[in-house]
């Protein structure tokens, strides 16, 4: 049996798509539950419902052997682990945004506050160019950082933009595009061979044949 830790949240839907074409049956979990691990019927796959930020804590530790998460949170926990394939969904970028009055000077400044969802990311980030900042870790709508005055930009997750319109903030600066990954223990690797490559090659298989 292989064991799978699922991102709950807003990659939760296509990732259990995505394994239901694939090949595995995923029915239990299509059904309302408070349920946090599901079997296949046929018991050899398990499945477990994290929160996003501990996939890669549960996949390093060899809990699940592999599991499906963003690539910002792989960013930002920086685990032991192998990162197989990119999954194509849950496309996003990481921004720097604030006001439009800051486009061209924010990168300049001596001194910026940062607030930010991802404390390493920021850090790595402004690392590479060469500035210091102050960084502000937060759990809650960073967009608040500018509103109130906490920081000078925020650093963060865009989809459409639209909360940013809505709060009068703008991108200044593209970090990465970011997309759902799967991802796999190092010694499952080894120990599960098989199963779990024959879990990557369906997976590989099912997503170019939507490409054509």
């Amino acid at each position: 049996m292989i064991t799978i830790a699922l991102s709950k949240g807003r990659l939760f839907d296509e990732s259990v798509r995505l394994l239901t074409d694939a090949g595995l049956d995923c029915s239990e979990l299509e059904q309302p539950s408070r349920k946090l691990i599901f079997y296949t019927p046929d018991e050899q796959v398990r499945l477990v419902l994290v929160k996003p930020s501990d996939v890669p804590t549960y996949v390093e530790y060899g809990i699940a052997d592999a599991g499906i998460v963003g690539k910002d949170v792989l960013m930002e926990e920086g685990r032991s682990l192998y990162e197989m394939l990119d999954l194509k969904y849950g496309r996003c970028r990481i921004v720097v945004a604030g006001f439009p009055e800051k486009r061209d000077t924010w990168i300049t400044r001596a001194y910026t506050r940062v607030a930010t969802k991802y404390p390493n990311i920021a850090k790595s980030y402004f690392s590479s160019q060469d500035k210091t900042v102050e960084i502000i870790k937060l759990n809650g709508s960073v967009e608040l950082g500018p509103l109130t005055g906490l920081s000078d930009v925020i650093i963060d997750i865009v989809e459409s933009g639209r909360t940013l319109k809505e709060n009068g903030l703008v991108v200044l600066d593209e970090i990465c595009p970011i997309s759902a990954r799967l991802v796999v223990n190092r010694i499952s690797l080894k120990t599960k061979n098989t199963e779990i490559r024959s879990l990557i090659n369906n997976i590989q298989r099912m997503l170019e044949e939507k490409k054509t």
